[in-house]
């Protein structure tokens, strides 16, 4: 998705409370961005606080599988906003404070290093001169980056062996530090860490948490950090565009119960839980009448919690993982606990203080809290972000408000 203004608005928006939202057109949108091959298969959802208004798809999610909002799919960095709702489950109960230092509650969090540079091949690493706290890790600005957008990172791994945190083995969470914390938005690893911060002061392992505080009051029965027995028959294959230009089923599993479940990026889920979570947070923390978080703490998933930092662009390192991300380059945005927000309306899309964010299949939500709207496109394609995916999305919001 590029500019907000790809479509200039050429009539007053109408609210969803207004008018329903034009199934008819969002079914023509996905059948249209299917036939032009701007993704293997679509999923798309609308709600308001009341209720799911919309849901269409179109195409097969697997060999013989139709695609629709019951198809499990590897949700990949939409855990991030579910393992931020989890920490702030935590800030409700006074259990834990946004502002404790990480290596008060987790001590083994010292050792991760500021990387200075490099002396030929051998990185240069010293101690962050900023204490990262829970707050910084929750924001991405704890100075932790992917190695996908992050050349320095990339480089780091190769020459030291250390394995990816897409591994789930224990020490690949010690990514050096490539911004003194507090001093930059950089999006990366810190969600993972969040995770562990949770297990240690709850206690428990972090699939157990999340089943118990969230996932089951919120009654979402299939998502889940691996793939259950009663997933298996429906998850979708993960696909990528091939030189041809057809999709071509590839292996991408998550891996099954791994030294621990990173919160960055370890759930499976379908789009009919996931809108069930977006409504929580429209909702202001309930759903149907149960109540998970407090509105004072739904407040920090709201509001920009990075005061003037402003996220990035993201240049990718790996395209056939991600091609350069930068959503909505003319529109300032900045980060919340949990979620990716925009600063200004974006002409006849969404209005200012809306939250965002996707995963790396191209899984993509938004929360519009002014026009009380959340929706989701998910398919399951490399690389993240392709632009003809993009451009779809771009067309569904459009339909939904127009």
């Amino acid at each position: 998705m590029t500019s907000a203004a790809v479509h200039a608005p050429g009539r007053p928006r109408k609210t969803l409370k207004q008018r329903p939202v034009d199934a008819q057109r969002l079914n023509a949108v996905l059948n249209h961005s299917f036939e032009s091959m701007a993704a293997p298969f679509f999923v798309g959802m609308v709600a308001t606080k009341d209720g799911v208004i919309y849901e269409g798809c179109a195409g097969h999610a697997s060999r013989g599988l139709r695609a629709d909002a019951d198809t499990v799919m590897r949700a990949y960095s939409m855990t991030k906003a579910i393992a931020s709702a989890a920490a702030l489950i935590l800030v409700d109960r006074g259990e834990l404070s946004m502002d404790a230092p990480v290596e008060s509650v987790l001590p083994e969090f010292s050792k991760v290093k500021m990387l200075e540079g490099w002396d030929g091949q051998t990185p240069i690493l010293r101690e962050p001169r900023v204490k990262a706290t829970v707050k910084h890790l929750a924001t991405h600005t704890a100075g932790l980056e992917y190695e996908i957008w992050q050349p320095d990172v990339a480089r780091f791994l190769q020459t030291t062996k250390l394995p990816s945190v897409m591994s789930g083995k224990q020490r690949s969470l010690f990514y050096p530090m490539t911004t003194e914390p507090g001093s930059q938005w950089g999006y990366g690893i810190s969600i993972d860490w969040l995770g562990r911060v949770i297990e240690a002061v709850s206690g428990l392992r972090i699939d157990k948490f999340l089943k118990r505080e969230l996932l089951g009051p919120l009654g979402m029965v299939d998502t889940d950090v691996e793939l259950r027995p009663h997933m298996r028959s429906r998850l979708a294959s993960a696909f990528r565009r091939s030189a041809d230009d057809v999709f071509e089923a590839i292996d991408l599993q998550l891996p099954s119960s791994p030294e621990f479940y990173a919160m960055g990026h370890a759930l499976y889920t379908t789009p009919r839980d996931y809108m069930r979570f977006l409504r929580m947070v429209l909702s202001r923390g309930s759903l149907e009448g149960t109540r998970v978080l407090s509105e004072t703490a739904v407040d920090l998933m709201l509001t920009n919690q990075i005061g003037e930092l402003q996220v990035r662009k993201l240049p990718s390192t790996a395209p056939k993982a991600s091609v350069d991300v930068d959503i909505f380059p003319t529109i300032a945005k900045s980060h919340t606990i949990g979620f990716f927000r925009t600063e200004q309306d974006l002409p006849g899309m969404r209005r200012a203080g809306s939250l965002f964010w996707a995963g790396a299949l191209n899984t993509h939500y938004w929360i519009d809290p002014t026009s009380d709207i959340a929706g989701l496109l998910m398919t399951q394609t490399r690389p993240f972000a392709e632009p003809p995916f993009m451009e779809a999305l771009e067309a569904f919001e459009w339909a939904v408000y127009n």
